[in-house]
This record gives structure tokens, sequence and C-alpha cells, in this order.
């Protein structure tokens, strides 16, 4: 399940050839886990980064320290002040911290973003085991296991090494939204289990011939059918690049509404169809439900979707190409 190029011992599924198998593998880490597969898919995310942007030396070292067992990331949110590169008494070094850093206290190599002269740059960074480490912050209703919170970086020093691209690099289309598509795969995997745990409620129950139930169940199907079109097809147009990057972006935010919706009308069905079982802990729907209901709050979802619809009012493509 490496992301890594097969040259550095791993399996490649970082590379534009194997976004399908990719996509198979976060839809199977999903269904079983959500936090774990956001984890997983932040690390591809970060290793994604180094392969495309960095230097052969940075991937080398990436994947020698992932080797031993050291966990990547894609660290990007700040606080009002942000995360910022400096001079001090001659030195280079990261002034700030970052928060909603999912494996803040477990991983050790991640990727953060930062603001240098030049504009916003990536580091590659090697955290010692004692970082400091605030988890206090987080509270959500769901994704509790990720080990989300605040990590202070002041003073880590920043050099040639740790800088990753040129600025700029980070938000670089269509990776940067195109690849959104990997999330939409989670959230799809556990979709897909809390389908099964449906079907399995109502066959132990004698309930699966109740037409009510049968409505639901066709229309979970479709739902979770629907949105597995669309997010394969998203990540295979981010792999091939046939299209231009702005219609590949419009694709994968488009995606991220179908997931969205797909995924909110599997729960709500499910959870009706459940009744107050799906509720009570330790149900795996109950669980399911909580963490999918978070993992689905992505950044800036109506700016994705008025974007993706302008996109297509101004183009020409007629709407069965789009």
């Amino acid at each position: 399940m490496s992301p890594f190029p097969e040259a550095h011992g791993g399996a490649g599924l970082s590379a534009a050839s194997k976004q399908h198998e990719l996509c198979t593998v976060l839809r199977l880490i999903g269904g079983g886990d959500l936090s774990w597969a956001r984890l997983f898919e932040g690390h591809v995310n970060a290793v994604s980064l180094v392969c495309r942007y960095g230097t052969e030396t940075q991937v080398r070292s990436l994947a020698n320290a992932v080797a031993g067992g050291a966990l990547s990331a894609v660290w990007g949110a700040d606080d009002a002040a942000g995360l910022k590169i400096v001079l001090v008494d001659g030195r280079v070094e990261l002034n700030g911290c970052k928060i909603l850093a999912s494996g803040a206290g477990m991983l050790t190599r991640p990727i953060v973003t930062a603001m240098a002269t030049d504009g916003q740059v990536m580091c590659l960074l090697d955290l010692a085991d004692d970082a400091e480490v605030d988890l206090s912050g987080w509270a959500a209703q769901g994704m509790r296991s990720t080990a989300t919170g605040a990590v202070q970086l002041t003073g880590i020093k920043i050099g040639n090494d740790e800088r990753v691209g040129a600025a700029g690099d980070f938000m670089r289309q269509p990776h940067f939204s195109g690849g959104s598509w990997r999330f939409c795969a989670a959230h799809l995997g556990a979709m897909e289990r809390l389908v099964d745990l449906f079907r399995e409620h109502l066959v132990s129950r004698k309930r699966a011939d109740d037409p009510y139930q049968l409505q639901r169940v066709a229309d979970c199907v479709a739902a979770v059918t629907t949105a597995r079109f669309w997010i394969e097809e998203a990540a295979r147009r981010l792999g091939a690049e046939e299209d231009d990057a702005a219609s590949i972006v419009a694709f994968a935010n488009m995606t991220r509404m179908v997931t969205e919706r797909a995924a909110l009308d599997v729960m709500e069905a499910v959870q009706r169809g459940v009744g107050l079982m799906a509720f009570i802990r330790p149900s795996p729907i109950e669980r399911i439900c909580r963490d999918l209901a978070t993992y689905l709050r992505q950044p800036v979802p109506d700016l994705a979707m008025s974007d993706a619809s302008k996109a297509w009012l101004n183009s020409n493509t007629p709407v069965g190409e789009f």
C-alpha cells in the first residue's frame, strides 16, 4: 500500500497510473476506520507532494524514514498569526504553530505550509518525539482517534533540505483541488460499510421484505454506486491529465458535492431504517455515522460548488461530456 515509487521500495500508489488502485485502498480503509483513512490519506498526499515537487534526496530521505516506521502528513491549517519562516540571529527558522494537525504527537515527518518572503512554501520536517503538542482542543463529535491538535514549531531550522519545491507549489492546480477525490474515496468506503451493515440488520431481523425498507435499500445502493462512478472518474481524470487543469478541478469539485449528498442520504436512510439502535454505542453504525458526519466537513464546500458551476456555465461543453 506504499505510495512511494517502486525505486524507493513502494508500490507506486502515488503514480498517475495507479490512481484506481489507490482509490480501492482508500475505500477499504475508509470502510474499516475513517480515522485511519484520514491519516493514510494525509500520508499519501504528503508523499505525492514530495515526489512531485521535491528533490531525489528528499524523496529518499522520507522513504527511508517511513521504512523505519515514520508517518507523514500535510499540515496546512493556521491560527490567526500563521506559521512563518523568519530570520533570527542569522538563522532561518519557523515561527508559529499549526492547528487541526491530524496525527499530532504520532507522526514525525510532516509537510507544513509556511509564509516566506517569496510566498507560501512547503517544508518537510523531521520532528523530535517530544515536540510540543496540544490535543485538548479536539472535542469534535467524531474522528476522535485522529489525534488532531496544535503543534508548536517555533525555532525549527529551515534550510534547502527542508524546503520542498518552489513558492506556490502547494496550491498549484490541478493537483491541489483535483486530489480531493482521495478523501471522497474514504467517505465512500464508510458509506459502503453502512449499507452492508444495514443489510445485515434487515436480514437478521427478518425485515428484508418490508416495502419501506426495500425503498431505503434501493436508495442507498444507488447513492453509493453513483458516488463510486464519480470518484473513480475524478481519480482517472487527475491521473491522466487529459483535460485542462480547470476542467479537472471542476469535475473534482462536483465529485465532492455528489459524495457529500450521497453520504448524507445514506446516513439518514440507515438511521431511519435501523431506528434507535443506530444511535447507541457500541453499534458500528453509530461510530461510522459519527465519524463520517465529521469527516464530511471539508473546507469551503460552497465555493467548490460555485466554482464548478461557473466552470461549466463558462464553457461550451455539453453536460453529457462535462
